[in-house]
Protein backbone atom coordinates (compact mmCIF):
# COMPACT_ATOMS: atom_id res chain seq x y z
CA UNK A 1 0.00 0.00 0.00
CA UNK A 2 0.93 3.19 -0.42
CA UNK A 3 2.96 5.37 2.73
CA UNK A 4 4.39 8.36 3.30
CA UNK A 5 6.65 9.01 6.37
CA UNK A 6 7.35 12.15 7.48
CA UNK A 7 10.52 13.58 10.18
CA UNK A 8 12.21 16.23 10.81
CA UNK A 9 9.74 18.17 12.61
CA UNK A 10 10.79 19.83 16.17
CA UNK A 11 10.69 23.31 18.42
CA UNK A 12 12.68 25.74 16.64
CA UNK A 13 13.61 29.50 17.71
CA UNK A 14 12.55 32.14 15.53
CA UNK A 15 15.26 32.90 12.54
CA UNK A 16 16.20 29.15 13.20
CA UNK A 17 16.18 26.69 10.06
CA UNK A 18 14.91 23.09 10.06
CA UNK A 19 14.86 20.43 7.00
CA UNK A 20 11.63 17.90 7.28
CA UNK A 21 12.15 14.52 5.04
CA UNK A 22 9.35 12.81 3.55
CA UNK A 23 9.62 8.81 2.12
CA UNK A 24 6.99 7.05 -0.26
CA UNK A 25 6.78 4.07 -0.99
CA UNK A 26 4.14 1.95 -2.82
CA UNK A 27 3.88 4.79 -5.92
CA UNK A 28 5.64 5.59 -9.41
CA UNK A 29 7.34 8.08 -7.36
CA UNK A 30 8.26 9.91 -10.82
CA UNK A 31 4.49 10.08 -11.77
CA UNK A 32 3.42 11.92 -8.59
CA UNK A 33 3.58 15.81 -8.22
CA UNK A 34 5.09 16.01 -4.35
CA UNK A 35 4.35 18.78 -1.91
CA UNK A 36 4.30 20.07 1.69
CA UNK A 37 0.92 20.92 3.55
CA UNK A 38 0.93 22.52 6.86
CA UNK A 39 -2.29 23.07 8.78
CA UNK A 40 -2.08 25.84 11.78
CA UNK A 41 -4.55 25.27 15.07
CA UNK A 42 -7.73 26.41 14.15
CA UNK A 43 -7.14 26.97 10.65
CA UNK A 44 -7.63 25.15 7.20
CA UNK A 45 -5.02 22.64 5.51
CA UNK A 46 -2.74 25.20 3.15
CA UNK A 47 0.14 24.62 0.35
CA UNK A 48 3.68 25.26 1.26
CA UNK A 49 5.21 24.45 -1.56
CA UNK A 50 4.97 21.73 -4.41
CA UNK A 51 7.54 19.70 -7.22
CA UNK A 52 6.96 17.65 -10.03
CA UNK A 53 9.48 15.39 -11.15
CA UNK A 54 11.72 17.36 -13.76
CA UNK A 55 12.42 19.78 -10.81
CA UNK A 56 9.82 22.41 -11.50
CA UNK A 57 8.48 24.12 -7.79
CA UNK A 58 5.68 25.80 -6.94
CA UNK A 59 5.64 28.05 -3.50
CA UNK A 60 3.01 30.09 -1.49
CA UNK A 61 3.96 33.55 -1.20
CA UNK A 62 4.34 33.52 2.39
CA UNK A 63 7.35 31.03 2.35
CA UNK A 64 9.13 32.19 -1.12
CA UNK A 65 12.42 33.06 -0.33
CA UNK A 66 12.92 31.31 2.80
CA UNK A 67 11.84 27.84 2.28
CA UNK A 68 13.13 25.33 -0.45
CA UNK A 69 11.74 21.66 -2.17
CA UNK A 70 13.52 19.73 -3.17
CA UNK A 71 13.24 16.05 -4.39
CA UNK A 72 15.27 12.89 -5.37
CA UNK A 73 13.45 10.32 -7.46
CA UNK A 74 16.02 7.34 -7.34
CA UNK A 75 15.38 7.62 -3.22
CA UNK A 76 11.79 8.35 -3.62
CA UNK A 77 12.26 11.02 -1.11
CA UNK A 78 10.92 15.27 -0.85
CA UNK A 79 12.71 17.44 0.98
CA UNK A 80 11.59 20.86 2.74
CA UNK A 81 14.40 23.14 3.68
CA UNK A 82 12.91 25.90 5.93
CA UNK A 83 14.82 28.98 6.91
CA UNK A 84 14.57 31.80 8.68
CA UNK A 85 11.25 30.56 10.39
CA UNK A 86 8.66 32.79 11.99
CA UNK A 87 6.16 31.94 14.39
CA UNK A 88 3.60 31.66 12.14
CA UNK A 89 5.29 28.74 10.35
CA UNK A 90 4.13 26.87 13.25
CA UNK A 91 2.04 23.83 12.17
CA UNK A 92 1.60 20.73 11.40
CA UNK A 93 3.49 19.28 7.90
CA UNK A 94 1.79 16.97 6.36
CA UNK A 95 3.55 15.34 3.22
CA UNK A 96 1.42 14.76 -0.15
CA UNK A 97 1.49 12.89 -3.36
CA UNK A 98 -0.64 13.71 -5.76
CA UNK A 99 -0.78 11.57 -9.06
CA UNK A 100 0.19 13.69 -12.62
CA UNK A 101 -3.03 12.81 -14.07
CA UNK A 102 -5.19 10.52 -11.49
CA UNK A 103 -7.12 12.94 -9.25
CA UNK A 104 -8.26 9.95 -6.84
CA UNK A 105 -4.42 8.79 -6.57
CA UNK A 106 -4.35 11.31 -3.79
CA UNK A 107 -2.33 10.13 -0.53
CA UNK A 108 -0.92 11.98 2.97
CA UNK A 109 1.86 11.26 5.15
CA UNK A 110 0.57 11.66 9.42
CA UNK A 111 2.48 14.95 9.27
CA UNK A 112 4.99 15.97 12.07
CA UNK A 113 4.50 19.12 14.14
CA UNK A 114 7.12 22.19 13.46
CA UNK A 115 7.11 24.44 16.20
CA UNK A 116 8.35 28.07 15.96
CA UNK A 117 8.96 29.65 19.70
CA UNK A 118 11.47 31.34 21.69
Amino acid sequence: QVQLVESGGGLVQPGGSLRLSCVASGIIFSNYVMGWYRQAPGKQREMVATIISSGITNYADSVKGRFTISRDNAKNMVYLQMDSLKPEDTAVYFCNARHILRVVANYWGQGTQVTVSS
